[in-house]
């Protein structure tokens, strides 16, 4: 095999992993593939490129199929009735959430692609800016989060909503311990009464939580419920999929459209407005995969139908590399995501967001400046 065709077969298999891996995560696929771009030059003409782009999404798309397909199969016999109904409202979900994308998708992808993403001297701009951007709004929601957790935790609340009555009976037998001079000005308590009723409610929490991953593990691939480990629960208004209305599920359709703009991050749109419509932050995650599935296929095949299906034998190899290895790293991706927000809040993302946005800006501006020649 020609030293050259290996190239390019490596060059498509580093694009793979870049897509696996930021494809998912909140952080832009189209920044990270503009810098790669810079760097490794796949060499193929500009129409072929402008469809491997895309086409690659099919193999994160078949990640997400492979690891929610229980989730999302409402025909599995490991699921009760209430559970199927659930998961064809899942569905339903998606459909409505697929809505704005699509409507938007198609009046304005090629307005786009002219004036935005095939345009050198804006397209770094808007890319940058977008990533600043979104990182900004990541961080503002995750501190405010923090601060209604602080709150939730003075005020002696804290797994309240996790635990049920268990954690509530709790409560109250902590603060009739409660010395009745425990408090001081203005009725509030005193920081070793806060301690202690925190630090017992906390422990029935732990308690209960622990009981109940006893009885009935939580499994993510099956459980519609939602998920006892995720920390965002206590301050969501919505922690599993029978709470997220149609309503929310538009609305959150619309932050996707959001992401026709280069630099948003499909995944980021859609956690954002999630979130900011009181979403926990699995549900917002898993939503963000799910709409995926109907955007990311339909957009495939728009672009292979707008672009026809005549290529080599070499095309049709680096399409296949391509898929395949963003299959495999879209599987570890979505897994460490998952895994991630368990325990901790997208605020990295947001810093990284920024850090790149400004790299972007330094880079392509000072390409355009005549600085440095790449």
């Amino acid at each position: 095999m020609d030293i050259s065709v290996i190239v390019e077969f490596l060059k498509a298999f580093l694009f793979g992993i870049v897509e696996g891996i930021t494809e998912w995560l909140p952080i832009s696929s189209t920044g990270h593939m503009m810098l790669l771009n810079q760097f490794v030059n796949l060499d193929v003409s500009p129409a072929f490129y402008d469809v491997f782009l895309v086409v690659i999404q099919l193999g994160a798309i078949m990640a997400v199929l492979i690891l929610y397909f229980h989730k999302l199969n409402p025909f599995s016999h490991k699921k009760s009735a209430e559970q199927k109904k659930l998961t064809w409202g899942i569905w339903g979900k998606v459909v409505v959430g697929s809505i704005p994308a699509a409507i938007i998708g198609l009046a304005f992808d090629n307005w786009m692609e002219e004036h935005v993403t095939n345009n050198s001297d804006i397209a770094y701009i808007v890319v940058a800016c977008a990533l600043i951007f979104y990182g900004i709004l990541f961080i503002i929601i995750e501190l405010n989060n923090r601060r209604r957790l602080r709150q939730l935790k003075e005020e002696g609340l804290q797994g309240a909503s996790g635990a049920g009555g268990g954690v509530l009976d709790a409560s109250g037998a902590v603060k009739s311990q409660a010395k009745p001079n425990a408090k001081g000005f203005h009725g509030k308590h005193s920081p070793e009464a806060v301690e202690a009723m925190t630090g017992g409610i906390t422990a029935a929490f732990e308690a209960a939580s622990a009981e109940q991953k006893a009885e009935r593990p939580f499994d993510p691939y099956v459980d519609i419920a939602d998920d006892p480990d995720d920390a965002s629960n206590a301050v969501s208004k919505v922690t599993n999929f029978g709470e997220l209305g149609f309503g929310r599920a538009f609305i959150i359709g619309i932050f996707q459209a959001l992401a026709i703009v280069p630099g948003t991050s499909r995944s980021g749109s859609i956690i954002i407005g999630s979130m900011l419509l009181g979403c926990s932050r699995t549900v917002a995650t898993e939503f963000a995969f799910f709409l995926a599935i109907p955007i990311m296929f339909g957009w495939s095949l728009l672009k292979f139908f707008k672009h026809g299906f005549a290529y080599s034998g070499l095309e049709w190899a680096i399409f296949a590399i391509g898929i395949v290895t963003a299959f495999v790293v879209s599987i570890l991706s979505i897994k460490f995501l998952m895994s991630y927000i368990k325990k901790n809040d997208f605020t990295a993302f947001g810093v990284y967001r920024i850090v790149l946005g400004a790299l972007v800006l330094l880079f392509f501006g000072g390409q355009a400046a005549g600085w440095f020649l790449l």
